[in-house]
C-alpha cells in the first residue's frame, strides 16, 4: 500500500495528502491509508486497520476521511479486494467537465474496466459521496467523481492500481484524439469480442 501511494504520487496521480487506498485483509477487516499524511511518505506501519463498520482496531492513526466510500464499495462488492481513490489530472478534467468514457474507442480501456461513468457530485469526506457512488458500484470497476477525482477497484491492490494508471493513460489519449478531430469509435463487433474476452477473464479469475 505504501509503495502504491508512492507510485501514484510519482506519476502525478495524487499530490500531497490527496488520495486514499484500502485493502481487504479478511472478510471483516480492512487496511486503509491514514488521514492527513503526505501519501508519498507513508510507511507500512502508518496503515490503519478497521472493521467493516469503520471501527479502528487499535491503530495509532486516524483512518482516511473517505473511509465511508471505501467501506461501501467493499461491502457491496465481495469480489473487490482493494479500492484506489486518486485525482489523476486528465481523467479528473473529464470528471470536472461532466464527461465519462461512454464511447468505446480503446481496446485496453474495455478490457480493463469497460464503461466509466461520471458519478454526480457529493461532498468529499461525507456520506453524501458514498450515497452518490452506491448506485454505480455493482456495474463498474472505475468511476469518475464529478468535480473531484476517480475511483478504481480490483480483486487485488495491483489490479485496482493498474486500473487507475490505465484510466489516466486512456484519458490522455482520448483528450489528444479530440484535439485531432475526435476519436473514432470501435465497431460493435470489435466491442463485443473485447467484452467477451473481459467476461472470460473475470470467470477464470473467479473460478
Amino acid at each position: 500500500m505504501a509503495l502504491c501511494c508512492r507510485q501514484l504520487a510519482e506519476r502525478g496521480l495524487i499530490a500531497g495528502q490527496d488520495g486514499n487506498v484500502s485493502v481487504r485483509i479478511a472478510p471483516d477487516r480492512v487496511l486503509v491509508t491514514p488521514r492527513g499524511l503526505v501519501k508519498a511518505l507513508l510507511q507500512p506501519s502508518d496503515m490503519v486497520e478497521v472493521d467493516m463498520r469503520g471501527r479502528s482496531r487499535g491503530a495509532r492513526r486516524n483512518p482516511t476521511s473517505e473511509l465511508d466510500l471505501h467501506l461501501r464499495i467493499l461491502r457491496a462488492r465481495p469480489d473487490v479486494g482493494a479500492v484506489v481513490h486518486a485525482h489523476p489530472p486528465t481523467a479528473t478534467g473529464f470528471a470536472v467537465a461532466g464527461q465519462g468514457f461512454d464511447a468505446f474507442v480503446l481496446p485496453e480501456l474495455i478490457l480493463q474496466m469497460g464503461r466509466v461513468p461520471v458519478v454526480p457530485y457529493g461532498t468529499p469526506g461525507t456520506p453524501e459521496l458514498g450515497d452518490r457512488v452506491e448506485p454505480f458500484i455493482a456495474g463498474h470497476d472505475a468511476l469518475l467523481l464529478a468535480n473531484h477525482g476517480a475511483v478504481t477497484v480490483g480483486a487485488t491492490l495491483d489490479a485496482a492500481w493498474i486500473r487507475m494508471e490505465s484510466l489516466e493513460h486512456a484519458a490522455r489519449i482520448i483528450f489528444a484524439a479530440r484535439a485531432l478531430g475526435g476519436p473514432v469509435e470501435l465497431s460493435g463487433d470489435a466491442v463485443a469480442r473485447l467484452e467477451a474476452q473481459r467476461a472470460a477473464a473475470r470467470r477464470e479469475r473467479d473460478a
